[in-house]
C-alpha cells in the first residue's frame, strides 16, 4: 500500500478492529507480556523476579519471545515478508523497553507495525499500531539501517491499549523487609509460608510461588497436606485458590478474587462487636471476617476445595 497520510489507513484500521475483536479488554495481550517476563526470569530455577536481574542478552531476547508468544496466543498467520499476516495485511511486531522506541528495519518500510512496551516495575504495558512511512520516521538510521519513530510518528500511533495494568508480580510490590524475610530461610516450604504471611490480600501467581519455593514440586508447598495451608491455619491464615467456593468466599469478604493459577491469603477472625458492619462469610457454624490488628490470632476454619476453576 502506498501511504497517503491524508486518507484513512484502511489496512491499519482492519488490523485494529480484528485485534480488538480478539481481545477487547487487553487481558490476553497482558497475559502474554506477563508470561514472557516470567519465562525470561525463570524464577523457579533462578529465584529472580526483577527485570534488572536479567542479563543484557536476555533483555534483548524479550522482543523475540513476545513476538512468538503473541503468535501462539492469537494464532496469527506468518507474513510473507514480516512477522505476521493479519487480515491479509503484513504486520511487523516490535517490542521496546521505552515507550514507542521501536527499531524499524528496512523491510518494514511502508508497512504496519504492531509495537509493544511494558514495565514490570511500573506495572503497565502498551500496544499500538502505526505505519512505517517516511512521514512517521526519523531520517537517521543505526548501523543495521533501522529507523525510529519521529515525534509525528509517535503522535500517529493508533493505540490498542496504553498504560494498561500488567498482571502483577506481587514480589515487586512488597517492602524490602518483607522480601528479605521471605527469602531468608534455606527451606523452600518456610519461604512459601512466609510469602503467604507477608503478601496477604493480594493475588499471588503460581509463578511467584515457584520463584519463592525454588523447587520442582512448588505447588505441593501450598496444599493442606503439609504445605502452607496446614502450616498457617493455626495463625488464622487461609489461602483461597482456584476453587469455586474459594472464589465465592474471597468475594464475600471483599478480597481480590483468585483466578486460575492464583492464590489470595488472609487472616480471619470470628465476628465480634468491634467488627461493626464488616463483610463476613459463614464457615464451621461461625461468621468470619478479615482480621484486624485488634484481633488475636485464632485457628482458621477449614475451607474445603469444591468445584475447581478451569485453568
Amino acid at each position: 500500500m502506498t501511504a497517503d497520510t491524508s486518507e484513512r489507513d484502511l489496512e491499519l484500521e482492519s488490523v485494529f478492529d480484528h485485534l480488538m475483536a480478539l481481545d477487547a479488554d487487553g487481558a490476553r495481550m497482558g497475559r502474554v507480556v506477563r508470561r514472557t517476563f516470567d519465562m525470561l526470569l525463570d524464577g523457579q530455577h533462578t529465584g529472580r523476579f526483577r527485570w534488572e536481574q536479567l542479563h543484557k542478552t536476555e533483555k534483548t531476547h524479550c522482543g523475540t519471545l513476545i513476538e512468538i508468544n503473541l503468535q501462539r496466543e492469537f494464532d496469527f498467520a506468518d507474513g510473507e515478508v514480516l512477522d505476521y499476516s493479519i487480515q491479509n495485511v503484513e504486520v511487523d511486531c516490535k517490542y521496546s523497553q521505552k515507550l514507542a522506541d521501536w527499531m524499524i528495519p528496512p523491510e518494514a518500510a511502508g508497512r504496519v507495525l504492531l509495537g509493544l512496551w511494558a514495565s514490570d516495575k511500573a506495572g503497565k504495558w502498551s500496544a499500538g499500531l502505526v505505519r512505517a512511512i517516511d512521514a512517521n520516521l526519523n531520517s537517521g538510521t543505526n548501523r543495521d539501517a533501522k529507523r525510529t519513530l519521529s515525534k509525528h510518528g509517535k503522535q500517529s500511533i493508533r493505540w490498542l491499549f496504553k498504560n494498561a495494568p500488567l498482571p502483577e508480580n506481587v514480589l515487586l510490590r512488597l517492602p524490602e523487609e518483607d522480601i528479605d524475610a521471605i527469602f531468608r530461610s534455606t527451606s523452600g516450604q518456610k519461604r512459601v509460608n512466609e510469602l503467604f504471611r507477608r503478601a496477604q490480600k493480594r493475588p499471588i501467581s503460581r509463578n511467584v510461588v515457584a520463584t519463592v519455593a525454588l523447587q520442582e514440586d512448588y505447588m505441593k508447598r501450598v496444599r493442606s497436606n503439609g504445605g502452607a495451608r496446614s502450616a498457617l491455619i493455626a495463625e488464622g491464615i487461609v489461602i483461597f485458590g482456584q476453587f469455586r467456593n474459594h472464589v465465592q468466599a474471597a468475594a464475600g469478604l471483599g478480597l481480590p478474587v483468585p483466578g486460575p493459577g492464583e492464590f489470595v491469603s488472609v487472616r480471619l477472625a470470628r465476628r465480634q462487636s468491634h467488627h461493626g458492619d464488616a463483610l463476613s462469610i459463614e464457615l464451621d457454624g461461625h461468621h468470619w471476617v478479615v482480621a484486624t490488628e485488634r484481633d488475636l490470632p485464632e485457628p482458621a476454619p477449614l475451607l474445603p476445595n469444591i468445584g475447581p476453576l478451569s485453568s
